[in-house]
């Protein structure tokens, strides 16, 4: 598979850690455990003491309880997961009647993905389509194949993707998903800080990034204005270690926004505005 795919598989194993802990987890991701091979668990060991275990925890919590929420409150039925990786929730959460899923991939990691959630015997409770299709190419036609309407509200999942793309390819990425917006259209997406990719701290964590062929390339430190840029509004905006989105792992303590030059990490719900 990619390289990039190889996250999905750590993004995988953070997971199922997190649902080994039992009464103390804040999800449970039956599936993520048989995902996680065969590298997740050894990249979180070679990061362990980065805070990328909790981090991931809390941003699946965050983005669950995100697509739950603007689902009940809009009349979105069509979900579109960007880079979806070994993610589960189609098979997992609990979705609207008529709802359908699309899983965009690289063609080998989806395949990949099938082969193993079929031999857990896994069932999806929604419509799911899977569309397989390189991100660093057109894509839209493909996903317009598989049935997906650009003319209806769409919520668009972006989780764990934007820091590996260069500045002009994450904002591309935003703007292709606002041309394939419908008024009503929402995004759950998260950011890593400017700051936290010049940080003497993190910088060991960037090297073996870097050395496994995934560097982290793109980050903003003003998360609002950088959407409003793209179509997108902010809705809400949050920090891991924020009373709404703790762990008792989490040890970072989340900063002032007026202050300047700390590392910071952004999970976000905002809405297509356009523009």
């Amino acid at each position: 598979m990619e390289a990039v795919s190889y996250t999905a598989q750590w993004t995988a194993a953070a997971r199922a850690l997190e649902t080994e802990r039992g009464a103390r987890a804040i999800f449970e991701d039956p599936f993520a455990r048989a995902l996680a091979a065969p590298r997740g668990f050894e990249l979180l060991e070679k990061n362990q003491g980065s805070g990328l275990t909790p981090f991931i925890a809390i941003r699946t919590r965050y983005l669950d309880e995100s697509i739950a929420q603007i689902l009940a409150d809009e009349d979105i039925r069509q979900i579109v997961f960007v880079a979806a990786g070994m993610d589960t929730r189609p098979f997992r959460l609990t979705w609207p009647d008529e709802a359908t899923v699309y899983e965009v991939d690289f063609p080998a990691l989806l395949a990949e993905k099938r082969r193993r959630l079929a031999e857990l015997g896994a069932q999806p409770r929604v419509n799911r389509r899977e569309v397989a299709a390189d991100l660093r190419r057109e894509w839209l036609p493909e996903l317009e194949h598989a049935g997906f309407d650009p003319g209806r509200p769409t919520l668009w999942i972006v989780e764990g993707l934007l820091f590996f793309l260069t500045p002009d390819q994450a904002t591309g990425l935003l703007r292709s998903l606002g041309s394939a917006s419908a008024p009503g259209s929402w995004l759950g997406v998260d950011f890593v800080s400017q700051a936290l990719l010049r940080s003497p701290f993190s910088r060991e964590f960037r090297r073996c990034l870097e050395e496994d062929g995934t560097p982290w390339l793109f980050g903003t430190d003003e998360p609002e204005e950088y959407l409003a840029s793209v179509g997108w509004k902010a809705r809400d905006v949050r920090e891991p270690g924020e009373p709404s989105t703790a762990h008792e792992d989490w040890q970072f303590q989340v900063q002032p926004r007026e202050r300047r030059g700390p590392s910071r990490s952004w999970l976000v719900r905002a809405e297509f505005v356009g523009g």
